[in-house]
């Protein structure tokens, strides 16, 4: 394997935004599982306490999933404001490093 043509190394921006897919899928991933099976046990729980055996479970994980979806939505939401704002600094303030050099050279 050659680092040398792999093009994620010459734009900050690809690596940028691979890192951040990863992060934001995990966060999606994590959470949606946690939600549910929150959704199911306690819904367990409350169906045994209550004697309602699986109405409150059904409409426990029935409610999860809007939930999910919100909750998925604000995190990407909150991906692309995060990932916009200190990559254009870090690519800006590169080239302006690159710039004062070459007029330092001149």
């Amino acid at each position: 394997m050659n680092l040398n043509g792999d093009p994620s190394s010459k734009n900050p921006w690809s690596s940028a935004f691979n890192m951040k897919t990863l992060t934001v899928g995990g966060e999606v991933g994590c959470l949606t599982l946690i939600i549910v099976l929150a959704a199911v046990f306690g819904g367990l729980w409350l169906d045994n306490f209550f004697g309602t055996k699986p109405m409150i479970t059904v409409i426990m994980v029935l409610a999860s999933a809007p939930l999910s979806l919100v909750l998925t939505f604000w995190i990407a939401m909150r991906a692309v404001r995060n990932i916009s704002s200190p990559t254009i600094r870090s690519v800006n303030s590169k080239t302006d490093h690159l710039n004062t050099e070459g007029e330092d050279k001149q």
